[in-house]
């Protein structure tokens, strides 16, 4: 007998879903991600003499499995050092992370389609939108060579940790095996 395969593919829910529950969705993906990944800060800190080395001749493959390993960790060093090198210019901090937060919800974290006054807006138009909304509160604040700095700060620091700290015994769970393509997933015979 020949067996007969359906191909499914996703597609949105056609109930329309408001803004708020949208939002409240993406909260609760956010938080839901953000404790799968980040790992403790003692463990981001190393404890004990082993813990930061000088990298030997595989520092790409140690920066490498450190930046997997504590990925959610470094984005919040990177948002931090960011926000403090606009601390001296309280209003542009406030529309800077208001506009992150936008970022988080409207595009990273929402599963189901945004619909406004009964239409359904594309993807496409909510990157376009944030996007611009971006650069235009960066250039009314006149905070760009801040900004620029506190993300270069943060980069280099995570940088800096990614090649010296030791990786020996960082092991990744079985869902970031997968989605990083370390091992395939099962599959059903």
């Amino acid at each position: 007998m020949q067996s007969h395969h359906q191909s499914t593919s996703a597609t949105y829910t056609t109930i329309p879903i408001s803004p708020s529950d949208v939002i409240s969705r993406s909260l609760h993906n956010l938080s839901a991600t953000l404790s799968r990944h980040l790992r403790p800060w003692p463990q981001l800190l190393g404890s004990g003499s082993q813990s930061f080395s000088r990298p030997s001749n595989s520092f790409l493959s140690r920066a490498s499995a450190n930046s997997r390993y504590f990925r959610a960790n470094y984005a919040v060093v990177i948002a931090a050092t960011s926000a403090l090198s606009l601390i001296g210019f309280p209003l542009s901090l406030l529309l800077c992370s208001a506009v992150f937060a936008l970022w988080l919800l409207l595009y990273f974290f929402r599963e189901d389609p945004l619909v406004l006054w009964g239409h359904c807006v594309s993807d496409r138009f909510v990157l376009l939108s944030l996007a611009f909304l971006s650069v235009l509160t960066v250039w009314v604040c006149g905070v760009f060579q801040n900004l620029a700095l506190g993300l270069g700060i943060g980069v280099l620091i995570c940088g800096a940790h990614a090649l010296l700290r030791n990786s020996d015994g960082l092991f990744i769970d079985e869902d970031d095996a997968v989605s990083t393509g370390l091992v395939r997933p099962a599959t059903s015979a």
